[in-house]
């Protein structure tokens, strides 16, 4: 049995939290389990990567699996292929393919049009759902828990924040403020859609532009890189647009609890655009953590997709 990963909307409550949990085992050395051994995975990245490629990289192996990557132009796709063909071909050699673009989903919906390969969403357009499993693994274990908790992310509305709020919208308690420039927020329909699993699971997702209505006591500030894997704006003055959300000392501290506020980044940061240096390398920050959490979080993803029990450790 294989499962594809293609958006958090679709995975469901528990089946997050079981990946969650799975990612921390990792994590504490209690995980034992190579649920993987004699199985391959493909490591197909169309754009530049260094914490995801790699984390699947080494999370495949440290699961006892083979590991073959591809670079954008080494399938035959390149030159005319159709994907149904090269899925059927590649359902043949791995049980896993891993597959990172900055294009639409479609082309991963398509080669999950087979029941033998399991396809992983490492990053398309519009959604980032492994990225989102490392934030949340990274807050459980620094919080001992994810119900209850408030994130507020600054920044574009980008595919990291997409996943992000339809998995917390998913997770009893959880609540999710996100504060976007205006004209580079979520889009509406992604909004609603959050929104809606949050009314029917118990949690909260919100979205203003108003830097003056920031909320206070926040459990976490999560910001990502301004330019999604370099790709320029098309408005000339953007960079106006977004510098009020950069995150400052000031920003923390007004914001912050006094029980303990973190600050997260998916990485890599745009240092002194979307976070100045005193924040990412300050005492709140467990950015560089969470990056470690992509590889726990993708052992839970490989784990789960090639139909692995969650519970076996």
């Amino acid at each position: 049995m294989v499962r594809h990963m293609l958006s958090t909307a679709t995975l469901g409550a528990e089946t997050l939290r079981r990946l969650v949990d799975y990612g921390l085992a990792a994590a504490d050395g209690s995980l034992t389990a190579r649920p993987l051994a004699g199985r391959t995975v493909g490591i197909y990245f169309r754009k530049t990567s260094t914490r995801t490629r790699t984390s699947f990289t080494v999370g495949a192996m440290k699961l006892g699996a083979s590991t073959i990557a591809y670079g954008p132009n080494d399938l035959q796709v390149a030159t005319g292929e159709t994907i149904q063909d090269t899925a059927r071909v590649l359902a043949n050699y791995l049980e896993v393919l891993v597959i990172r673009t900055n294009e639409s989903v479609a082309e991963m919906e398509e080669l999950a049009h087979q029941d033998r390969m399991a396809i992983v969403n490492a990053m398309s357009d519009n959604e980032h759902p492994t990225q989102a499993l490392a934030d949340l693994t990274t807050l459980k274990e620094a919080f001992g828990r994810l119900a209850g908790l408030h994130v507020l992310y600054l920044g574009e509305g980008n595919n990291s924040a997409a996943s992000l709020a339809l998995a917390m919208g998913q997770l009893e308690g959880m609540r999710l403020t996100l504060v976007t420039p205006p004209g580079y927020g979520l889009p509406a329909e992604v909004v609603a859609r959050a929104q809606a699993l949050a009314a029917r699971h118990g949690a909260a997702v919100e979205q203003h532009h108003d830097m003056a209505g920031l909320p206070r006591g926040v459990d976490a500030v999560y910001t990502t890189r301004w330019l999604t894997m370099g790709v320029k704006k098309a408005d000339d003055d953007w960079l106006d647009r977004f510098r009020p959300y950069t995150i400052t000392p000031a920003v923390m501290a007004e914001v912050s609890k006094p029980q303990g506020t973190v600050f997260l980044h998916d990485l890599p940061a745009m240092r002194g655009y979307e976070v100045l240096d005193e924040v990412l390398d300050g005492p709140q920050s467990i950015a560089f953590r969470q990056a470690y959490h992509k590889m726990t979080s993708a052992m839970a993803t490989l784990t789960w997709c090639a139909g692995g029990d969650l519970e076996a450790r």
